[in-house]
């Protein structure tokens, strides 16, 4: 159990940290609005999460408990969505675009909201719980939604640590990659090998 949890918080921390829309988000909106309005963003989007996780962990689980099967059928089209996720990202420039926006500021409240339904409104988000989390499970047939919630938890925990991270220090990551054009080729295959290696594992 605790060897799948470090391996999975290793996963996750690896997923954070590479370019994508919402740490970009975060990272753009602290630049324009300054570092509460991301770390209020990030909050929205980590609550978001809290409704993929229970849809997950009871739909899920369910499906489990009535078929061990169909559930390794679900466990292929998770690991075969991460392929194309990672093929995606082989095919996208390295480049790692920062816009900063001017907009009026808007309440922190309000950032809060805009994430929230950022990513309840985001199918991607379900389709990359139910093919990340499933290849976690220390124990497929016992206790699945309580093992569900606790990598929901872990998940949320170290995500909104990395973009209140990313959000405080949003003036020094934009300097740095802007100078650093390198960065986002090496940031594209970190992203790639991890896409691949969680899909490999569902596999195996």
């Amino acid at each position: 159990m605790i060897e799948i949890i470090i391996s999975f918080s290793f996963a996750t921390l690896l997923l954070a940290l590479s370019p994508g829309p919402d740490n970009i988000y975060v990272l753009t909106q602290s630049l324009a609005h300054g570092s509460s309005s991301g770390i209020a963003t990030t909050a929205g989007l980590i609550s978001g999460c809290i409704v993929h996780t229970a849809l997950l962990a009871f739909g899920i689980s369910a499906i489990i408990a009535a078929s061990p099967n169909l559930f390794f059928i679900i466990k292929c089209i998770g690991a075969g969505y991460l392929l194309y996720l990672a093929y995606k990202i082989f095919r996208a420039e390295a480049s790692i675009a920062i816009h900063e926006d001017t907009a009026q500021k808007k309440s922190n409240w309000r950032y809060f909201k805009i994430g929230v339904f950022m990513n309840l409104v985001n199918p991607k988000v379900m389709l990359f719980f139910i093919a990340f989390f499933p290849a976690f499970l220390w124990n497929p047939t016992e206790g699945t939604a309580l093992q569900f919630f606790i990598l929901g938890g872990v998940f949320m925990v170290l995500s909104f640590l990395i973009f209140s991270t990313i959000a405080l220090l949003a003036g020094s990551i934009s300097a740095y990659l802007k100078a650093h054009k390198s960065v986002g080729l090496i940031l594209k295959w970190l992203q790639i090998i991890v896409f691949v290696g969680i899909a490999v594992f569902i596999f195996i």
